[in-house]
């Protein structure tokens, strides 16, 4: 699969929706039953055939890295459309981490998969990175100018800081987008 899209092949319109429908479905039934989800549930979720899933993904593997790429890819094209629908780049901060969080479920199961390729892993993390440390730049910027957080932020080291309040997941005792939301209002400048 070609990363520009002047290069890949043309899709019929049915065959690009096949696609998205299996990357949404396998990444819901990788955060609810891990990557090693049975090829048929991820079908099932999707509304297509098995042979569907092979067509576009022959191996395990490229699903897992097609799904991990289209999760940072959404992620990173919410950022300025968040911030051309909101009055407020620190509401647009706060709703796009969110998403990150949503985001990082599935990144932790996809990640453990990954790790036994490491030159894939660390291609896909740099992917990672170039991807939303911008988005997250962005964000930050248009809050600081517009006075609604301090500056100083690093996007880095935020996006790092929402990834370690993840980790652990989402238990009846924690509850990492509420330590998240407590995050972001900390940044105000209020």
């Amino acid at each position: 699969m070609a990363d520009n899209p002047a290069e890949a092949p043309r899709k019929r319109a049915d065959a690009r929706r096949n696609q998205q429908a299996l990357l949404d479905a396998a990444a819901a039934a990788f955060i609810t039953s891990g990557v090693d989800v049975p090829v048929r549930e991820i079908a099932t979720r999707a509304g297509v055939g098995v042979g569907t899933i092979y067509r576009h993904f022959p191996t395990r593997a490229d699903l897992v890295v097609a799904v991990y790429r289209h999760q940072v890819e959404a992620c990173a094209q919410a950022g300025p459309a968040l911030l051309a629908a909101n009055a407020s780049p620190h509401a647009a901060l706060g709703e796009w981490m969110h998403l990150f969080v949503d985001f990082l479920s599935t990144k932790h199961g996809l990640a453990q998969a990954l790790q036994s390729d490491a030159a894939s892993f660390e291609t896909l993390h740099t992917y990672f990175l170039d991807r939303l440390v911008p988005t997250c730049e962005a964000l930050l910027t248009a809050a600081v100018t517009a006075g609604e957080i301090r500056p100083g932020t690093d996007p880095y080291e935020l996006l790092r800081a929402v990834g370690n309040l993840c980790i652990g997941g989402s238990t009846p005792r924690y509850d990492p987008r509420r330590m998240v939301a407590l995050l972001i209002a900390g940044l105000s400048a209020k």
